[in-house]
């Protein structure tokens, strides 16, 4: 094989800086740190790049979606519960900014534990040993019963639990968001996979009052979701079973006939899963829309989030009265 030369690079052809297209200008960064300045301010001194600029992006998407009356709708999984979000849910609920949520089955026992007692989320490992984990009778007792009088009702999952909580007798019933959706008026939808939580492992659980009551939650959020068009769904620590049941209703919806193809999707997880990102951002919005993943951990990411979205609505109202 004959021996390769080096390259001469004399006949390189150059450009000028000035000539040359960039991707990051002084304008686009960081505005200096500067002790107790208002949020507003602080929040548009964030680098216009990468995530920040998505970020306000979905900031611009929500709070549109809000002021033209479409559906901002927050898919979660447990989580959010158990690292304090409830008050700032609730207060976007009260503010008339989400208009619907789902959740999975484990968020209606970190829910209510919270209303009934305070606390919740014990440690796993420790009672797994000897088999007391998930047996605490009062949650237990409680939500299996309330859905048992569901379905007795024709109610939906998230219904059944919220107006139980709401009539119940708890000190932090005010902390809890499916009594405060409930009262609120604002539909929560609750999709449970049998077996993945503590409730059905107790004698009062009843398999026929659940599937009901979860099945006519899907019907419910497919609604909710047939009415997308420009509005955001935004799926909030959830990596299998909302980013499933999104998917679904949003395919019967279409099906049905509705015409759901500008809107935004929103992931926010710590890490980026395959569901997600293929069931939320990916294949929803493939045939028009846009779908973006906040990368973060919750306790930090939705409450700037919440607070970024209600400012920029505070600034618009100001610039309407103007």
């Amino acid at each position: 094989m004959k021996k390769s030369e080096p390259l001469s690079f004399k006949e390189a052809r150059l450009v000028r800086l000035k000539e040359r297209k960039s991707k990051i200008k002084v304008d686009m960064m960081a505005g200096v740190c500067v002790p107790g300045v208002d949020f507003k301010s602080w929040f548009g001194s964030l680098p216009d790049v990468l995530a920040v600029k998505d970020l306000r992006t979905v900031v611009d998407r929500i709070s549109d979606a809000v002021i033209h009356q479409r559906q901002v709708i927050l898919g979660m999984g447990a989580h959010p519960i158990k690292v304090g979000l409830s008050p700032i849910i609730i207060e976007l609920l009260g503010r008339g900014i989400i208009t619907g949520i789902s959740m999975n089955g484990a968020g209606i026992i970190h829910d209510t534990e919270m209303a009934m007692a305070g606390h919740t989320s014990e440690d796993v490992e420790k009672e797994l040993e000897d088999g007391s984990f998930g047996m605490v009778e009062d949650t237990g007792s409680f939500l299996n019963n309330a859905i048992k009088r569901g379905a007795e009702q024709g109610l939906g999952l998230g219904e059944a639990v919220g107006r139980a909580i709401s009539d119940g007798d708890f000190p932090y019933k005010h902390i809890s968001i499916l009594a405060q959706a409930y009262e609120k008026g604002v539909p929560v939808t609750v999709h449970v996979a049998i077996g993945t939580d503590i409730i059905h492992c107790h004698p009062s659980s009843d398999g026929s009052s659940i599937g009901k009551c979860s099945h006519l939650d899907f019907r419910i959020f497919a609604g909710l979701i047939s009415s997308l068009e420009g509005g955001v769904f935004i799926n909030l620590g959830s990596a299998v079973i909302i980013p499933e049941v999104f998917l679904k209703a949003l395919s019967i919806s279409r099906n049905l006939g509705y015409n759901i193809k500008n809107f935004t999707t929103v992931n926010m997880d710590f890490i980026k899963h395959y569901r997600p990102m293929m069931n939320v951002i990916k294949r929803p919005t493939s045939g028009g829309g846009d779908g973006f993943a906040l990368v973060g951990h919750h306790e930090i990411m939705f409450p700037l989030l919440a607070m970024a979205v209600i400012e920029r609505l505070k600034e618009k109202d100001t610039r309407k009265g103007e």
